[in-house]
């Protein structure tokens, strides 16, 4: 019981400090509509904020979404490690806002604990290429960043776009490194 009430408060905790954050920043747009038919396949990583669940990858980061029967959308993330070897993580998306499908929702927690609403983190679409060549990802306490591509690379003149975009929309640019692709044999 008393397992329960903590998991509470601190729910509640999370959820509130989220919405504080958020309101300081301002609003988070994201696009007017995905087609997630589109939007599925495999993704680059250009750049991103570092974060904890990533802190083992050195480059060669991808992501695949493959949509499943039941409207949920299957994410393998893989990277490679200092040791050259690839790891990878399997994770569900849920679509957050029906409208627009832009705003996700992503969790790599267990299946068993999926009804915990702090398991799933936003996955916001901030920006997307016409022909779904880029996409500009991030959440509403600006505390996650990423910038993916079709491809390997990204023209440096799109790259600073997005960038200037990033800070103008509340993200800090300084903090954005972008990831190796390629360093593979």
């Amino acid at each position: 019981m008393r397992y329960l009430v903590f998991i509470a408060i601190i729910t509640v905790f999370l959820v509130t400090l989220a919405s504080a954050q958020s309101a300081k920043s301002g609003e988070l747009m994201t696009v007017d509509k995905v087609d997630l038919n589109r939007y599925a396949g495999k993704w680059y990583e250009i750049a991103k904020y570092p974060n904890r669940f990533q802190k083992q990858c050195v480059g060669d980061t991808t992501a695949v979404y493959t949509l499943k029967d039941d409207g949920r959308i299957e994410v393998l993330n893989a990277c490679r490690t200092k040791d050259g070897t690839f790891t990878s993580a399997v994770g569900e998306g849920k679509i957050g806002d029906k409208q627009t499908n832009s705003k996700l929702k992503v969790r790599f927690a267990p299946g068993f604990v999926s009804w915990l609403p702090f398991v799933w983190a936003d996955y916001w679409i901030l920006d997307l290429g016409h022909d779904y060549e880029y996409v500009m990802i991030g959440e509403p306490s600006r505390n996650y960043f990423w910038i993916l591509s079709r491809t390997p690379e990204m023209n440096d003149v799109k790259y600073r776009e997005l960038l200037d975009k990033a800070k103008a929309i509340g993200f800090d640019p300084a903090k954005v490194e972008k990831t190796k692709q390629g360093t593979g044999n």
